[in-house]
């Protein structure tokens, strides 16, 4: 999120006061020491929890502290992160979602407790993977606990019943999806006499950052462009720098000429992404493997006896040649991170970090992920079982947990919870068993960024400017408004306005960190 210069210079101001009330220990400081409160600020995409309700108070009976939660709506969150780093409240703890230049100059000009030798000591806050806190570190140094999520998630959806109307198969490369798509688009696989369907659906993509695991992203890895970053000749380039880049582009574009995109791909609202599948008017989305949980759901709201038969899922594609590169993620999603101007000694960080390894205990994690065993959800089998009850508290509890305290999980967050839910049936049975498959499948082939840990002082200073300029420009480029010489034009601009001084210190970063 882009920050005002004035927040900046706020933010400056609180951080050096903060700092330096820390190093005095003034009396604020051996009140909170004493308190037996713990604040939080955490996104929110639904209802905010009732402070006295049934989840906060048994999440508190394990934390050992009382919560005081500020609930923020998610659609605000970047605006509203931005506007506590520059104030003189921030938290004790604070979910940050992304690294933006706002966090990582907080961070490192101290507003943070850095924490890379201090989280061994707490059992359930080692990282369960050392590549995945890597990725979510500051150039090496860790500033919170990471949101663990699967290393690789990327998939495909279909709609089954139109592959099978049409005698077609879940397709393996890009050749066959193009054609899988234009058979969706002209051969009306929904068997109503009209040509009112397409094949991809993409939704405008709600970041303007240019590395963020969105479709456009994972087609062009799968074209052998590097995801964000990768190795060509020794040196550390962004992949829109490659040819490969383009020829994933000139492919897309090709299918949203042809009329085989949702052709509001531009303006859709991502929020609204499952409605044209669900609803019969497109067949194929690229996104998570986990997103054909919420579509089962979705059909069966529609058509509770066949919902069954309306989904199918395939892994990465194969290049035309028959080579394959799988799109993975990055490991984490965001992290908790402590407040040094909240939590201004050894002794309180000790403190708070107990209660954030005793949330971190599989009983914590099944509270914020599953929620109230016997309440909301029953174990069978070693799988939750939700709990049908018309009690309007049952649905509280789900509500709380899925939309609310699901953000403070840090190794059972969506999509991991402590215990999977229960199939419902033969066809999500086997959807699960597919899942897991293709994910050891093309973590084989997973093409990871090597920068990801890396954050450079330029794009700190310039990300706002530089983030929308190619992101953009691919847009208007798939929509026909610009032609391929003007996308390289502006991937030109891209470097002339500071990304060559960006890619530059990336490489030395990358170096010291020992180039892996």
């Amino acid at each position: 999120m882009k920050t005002t210069p004035r927040r900046l210079l706020a933010g400056t101001v609180a951080l050096t006061t903060a700092l330096l009330a820390a190093a005095c220990g003034s009396d604020d400081a051996g009140q909170q020491a004493a308190s037996n409160e713990l604040t939080m600020m955490v996104p929110l995409f639904g209802t905010a929890p009732d402070p006295k309700g049934e989840v906060q108070q048994a999440v508190e009976k394990v934390v050992g502290k009382k919560l005081k939660i500020s609930w923020v709506p998610n659609a605000e969150y970047g605006d509203k992160t931005n506007v506590v780093l520059a104030s003189d409240k921030i938290p004790q703890v604070m979910v940050v979602q992304s690294k933006t230049a706002a966090f990582v100059q907080a961070a490192q000009a101290g507003a943070f407790w850095e924490l890379t030798d201090k989280l061994d000591k707490y059992p359930n806050l080692k990282a369960k993977s050392e590549q995945s806190e890597l990725n979510a570190s500051i150039n090496g140094k860790v500033f919170g606990i990471y949101r663990v999520r699967p290393l690789l998630r990327s998939a495909v959806l279909y709609r089954k019943d139109w592959l099978d109307r049409l005698d077609l198969k879940v397709p393996e490369t890009v050749d066959e999806l193009y054609e899988v798509a234009k058979a969706f688009t002209e051969k009306d696989p929904d068997g109503n006499g009209k040509k009112d369907t397409y094949g991809l659906i993409i939704p405008k993509w709600p970041t303007p950052v240019f590395c963020s695991s969105s479709p456009y992203n994972v087609i062009e890895t799968w074209f052998g462009a590097p995801n964000c970053y990768g190795d060509r000749g020794g040196k550390l380039t962004p992949a829109f720098d490659t040819e490969e880049f383009y020829t994933a582009n000139r492919w897309l574009k090709k299918l949203v000429d042809e009329g085989l995109v949702n052709p509001d791909f531009a303006t859709l609202d991502s929020g609204k992404w499952n409605d044209p599948f669900y609803q019969g008017k497109g067949g194929i989305i690229i996104d998570v493997n986990v997103r054909a949980s919420q579509m089962y759901g979705l059909l069966k709201e529609q058509d509770p006896e066949n919902y069954g038969d309306k989904l199918a899922m395939g892994g990465n594609l194969k290049r035309s040649d028959g080579q394959k590169f799988s799109q993975p993620f990055d490991g984490y999603n965001g992290f908790l991170a402590i407040s040094k101007q909240s939590v201004r000694t050894e002794a309180e960080l000790d403190d708070v970090l107990k209660s954030l390894d005793r949330l971190a205990t599989k009983e914590g994690q099944a509270l914020l992920a599953n929620g109230i065993e016997g309440r909301n959800f029953k174990l069978e089998n070693g799988f939750d079982v939700p709990i049908n009850d018309t009690d309007p508290a049952v649905k509280t509890i789900n509500n709380d947990v899925d939309f609310a305290f699901i953000q403070l999980g840090t190794w059972a967050t969506i999509g991991m919870g402590v215990y999977e839910q229960m199939p419902t049936n033969e066809a999500e049975r086997e959807n699960l068993r597919i899942r897991k498959e293709l994910v050891e499948l093309d973590l084989q082939t997973a093409v990871h960024n090597p920068a990801l840990p890396i954050v450079s002082p330029a794009y700190v200073s310039k990300g706002a400017v530089l983030d929308p300029i190619v992101s953009d420009a691919r847009v208007k480029f798939l929509a026909g408004e610009i032609t391929e010489e003007q996308l390289r034009a502006e991937v030109k601009r891209w470097h002339e306005s500071g990304g060559d001084q960006v890619v530059a210190e990336i490489n030395d970063l990358h170096a010291k960190l020992g180039g892996n």
